[in-house]
């Protein structure tokens, strides 16, 4: 054979070879989303930075059990296990150290209550000799906080403070009226928890001599009856849950001193129906800070309280003609050697940083521009420093900055487009680096302050090579102008053998909340191969942040105010016409899903936009504002009796008429957050309206629907609908 005939042989076989490689990629099965979780990323849990910022620490899972190690930042070398779950014979599941690092709790057996509460086992570890102390005889507890010396622990049980001095286990009750149901002491009662993002209601002073928490005295909150099922007869849960317009716990501030064992009530002043978020004690140890919210709240106010009489101080207010968001006003920090406090707000328009002397006057605006401050990282006071995340690369993205504290020289740290979270040592020398955008799968990096990269912690190369075996396709980001001349951002998700000369249907996606974002250049989760799975099947899948999302600040947030629902049901509107003109979409099939408020919004697109959407699949959807909770309904709509068109108007039980499309509504029996009464409702105005749906709904399961083989069964069971009626 001459060497023509041998090269054109071996080409051949490169031929064959490469496409017997390309013809080895395979589709995006569900079962592979859902049940060997072909796509699940890696990360580096658990991170504590050490007190010197030499090392951090780092909870492992092994065989043998749970052990925290202490790693050399340097060389990343582990240096010792501080915590050996093995040796104490103790499953834990977290962990955390005291200021001196010389004691840490340990919690075990954790029961998730709500959303961020939970209850369990804990241990004090010393660390020094490696043995533990068992708490209250391994009762479950809530909260449990060392004290600032270290010699005493505080809890929540049974809706009562308690402190245990660790040296002879005497326990000391702080307050004795709690009751299920009734009084809650140092714990947030639901609505706090949901929608303020607090579980914990009580703090330490710096000296440990106090203890401050906030009571809750919800004797007069109407009572939500869930049934749960499983049984011979059925078993009632009865919890309290103010639903807009009703009455909310009425909420005050104590400070329990531990010499006197005497408890003082703060002065929040006369008014009672008001809400009371935070708490923090500043650089002076007799006085409490706290945050006082009206009923609209459309003005937060600061102020001081003295630990001691419990007097107070107005410090500082701010007002909005529609609301202020306590999220966009949270980042608060008190400087030392009272040199005044940092804190965040959207009062210019976006959310910034502002410096404040200790009696509220302002110093300075930090940070200023068209872009959002997302939270504060760190303030180095030593350094002068400010280290904040932010959108001004792109609403899109999160990018690492630093800025001095007079406002000058900000840079960027983290250059890479795409989403970053930090997670910075105390001392500010170095940073942890959560890095994706939509091609790179979670990349976990060690940095020094400056953002050279040190390590590589986590790279996630395993799901790189695994990714090359299936067909996946890239997210490809577009714009277009809604009904107002507003650009909105989107993204697109077309199958891999997209083919500009045919039709395809197409699948939104949306959430739509006020303040959220989907249309983020990060790495996505289940639902994303789900929708990838989707798009192996023929579909194109599609989502838009529609007006009053967040990442572009107040007034394109805050458009919604009063009106739930109208402006961002136009907006998914016009997102289906604009993508009927594409020239490769089927403007007969395009459907519209999402979960929660993006259940509300799909249920409204598929009534209002009947012209327009043939399909949508509600899950967990609130379809009446007036079954939701006061705290998050009332900051955007107002109360019912003030504002009931804003409540009414946009119900998708108001628009059941309206109904010509396929719709698939989905909800767990057991949602405590947006309860099954809301597609109980709907279905019943469906009923009367003589429109046929279909409908499922997972016994006892939560707001997530997830458990056993539960989440394999809903994903199966839209996957069916949508290529059935789609």
């Amino acid at each position: 054979m001459n060497k023509l005939k041998i090269f054109s042989a071996l080409l051949l076989g490169l031929l064959l070879v490469n496409n017997s490689i390309a013809q080895e990629k395979k589709k995006v099965a569900l079962a592979d989303v859902f049940k060997s979780n072909a796509f699940s990323q890696k990360s580096v849990y658990g991170i504590n930075w050490m007190k010197d910022g030499q090392y951090y620490s780092s909870l492992q899972r092994g065989t043998a059990g749970p052990k925290v190690v202490k790693i050399n930042v340097a060389t990343g070398a582990e240096s010792g296990v501080l915590i050996d779950g093995a040796a104490l014979r103790v499953d834990f599941s977290s962990y955390s150290f005291n200021p001196d690092e010389t004691k840490a709790l340990i919690g075990s057996e954790v029961e998730s209550i709500y959303r961020r509460s939970s209850k369990g086992v804990y241990h004090v570890v010393d660390l020094k000799t490696g043995q533990a102390q068992k708490l209250m005889d391994g009762e479950k507890i809530m909260h449990a906080t060392l004290s600032p010396d270290n010699d005493k622990v505080a809890f929540v049980k049974d809706n009562n403070l308690y402190m245990l001095a660790l040296a002879n286990n005497q326990l000391t009750q702080i307050t004795t009226d709690g009751k299920w149901n009734h009084i809650i002491n140092g714990s947030a009662d639901w609505v706090y928890e949901e929608e303020f993002s607090m579980s914990q209601a009580f703090d330490w002073s710096p000296d440990g001599k106090k203890i401050a928490f906030i009571r809750f005295d919800e004797t007069d909150v109407p009572e939500f009856n869930m049934q749960t099922w499983g049984k011979l007869y059925p078993e009632d849960y009865k919890f309290k849950y103010p639903k807009a317009g009703e009455k909310n716990a009425e909420v005050s501030i104590h400070v329990y001193e531990l010499s006197s064992q005497k408890t003082v009530k703060v002065d929040a002043g006369s008014e009672i129906d008001i809400y009371l978020p935070r708490i923090y004690w500043t650089g002076d140890a007799n006085t409490l800070a706290f945050l006082r919210v009206n009923r609209l709240q459309n003005q937060i106010d600061l102020l001081y309280a003295n630990g001691e009489t419990g007097e107070t101080k107005l410090i500082l207010e701010d007002k909005s003609e529609t609301y202020v968001d306590l999220d966009y006003n949270d980042d608060l920090r008190f400087l030392e050697g009272n040199k005044g406090f940092i804190r965040t707000s959207e009062k210019d328009g976006y959310k910034h940083i502002y410096h404040h002397d200790n009696q509220g006057k302002l110093i300075r605006q930090i940070t200023t521009g068209d872009w959002e401050v997302t939270n504060l990282v760190g303030i180095d006071e030593k350094g002068k420093k400010i280290y904040f995340m932010s959108t001004e690369v792109s609403p899109m993205e999160r990018n690492l900055f630093v800025i001095n504290l007079d406002g000058k020289g900000k840079k960027m740290l983290t250059p890479e487009k795409g989403t970053y979270s930090v997670n910075m040592s105390k001392d500010f020398k170095y940073f942890i680096a959560n890095f994706s955008n939509s091609s790179t799968p979670l990349q976990v990096t060690l940095h020094d302050s400056s953002g050279k990269l040190l390590k590589g912690l986590e790279d996630n190369a395993a799901l790189q090579t695994s990714l090359e075996n299936f067909e996946i396709t890239q997210k490809e980001f577009f714009k277009f102008n809604t009904v107002d001349g507003t650009s909105l951002n989107g993204y697109m998700i077309k199958p891999a053998d997209f083919d500009e000369g045919k039709k395809y249907p197409v699948l939104m996606y949306v959430y739509g909340g006020p303040g959220s974002q989907n249309v983020n250049n990060s790495w996505g989760g289940t639902r994303d191969f789900w929708h990838q799975h989707l798009a192996s099947e023929g579909y194109i899948v599609v989502c838009v942040d529609n007006r009053g999302t967040g990442g572009r600040g107040r007034d394109f947030k805050h458009v919604t105010y009063a009106n739930l629902g109208k402006y961002e049901t136009e907006d998914q509107i016009a997102g289906a016409k604009y993508l009927g003109g594409l020239p490769f979409v089927d403007q007969t099939r395009i459907g519209i899903w999402g979960w929660s408020y993006g259940g509300y919004m799909s249920s409204l697109a598929l009534m209002i936009g009947n012209d327009v959407f043939k399909t949508a699949i509600a899950v967990a959807p609130v379809t009446t504002w007036r079954y939701y909770d006061t705290v998050y309904t009332e900051r955007f709509l107002q109360t019912p009796q003030l504002n009931a068109a804003g409540y009414d108007d946009n119900s998708p039980i108001t628009h059941v008429n309206k109904l010509k499309g396929n719709f698939l509504l989905i909800h767990g029996t057991g949602d405590d957050n947006v309860h099954f009464q809301n597609s109980v409702d709907l279905v019943d105005a469906l009923i009367k309206a003589d429109k046929q749906f279909e409908t499922m709904f997972y016994p006892n399961k939560n707001h997530g629907i997830y458990g056993g083989n539960t989440t394999w069964h809903l994903y199966s069971l839209m996957t069916d609908f949508i290529k059935r009626k789609l």
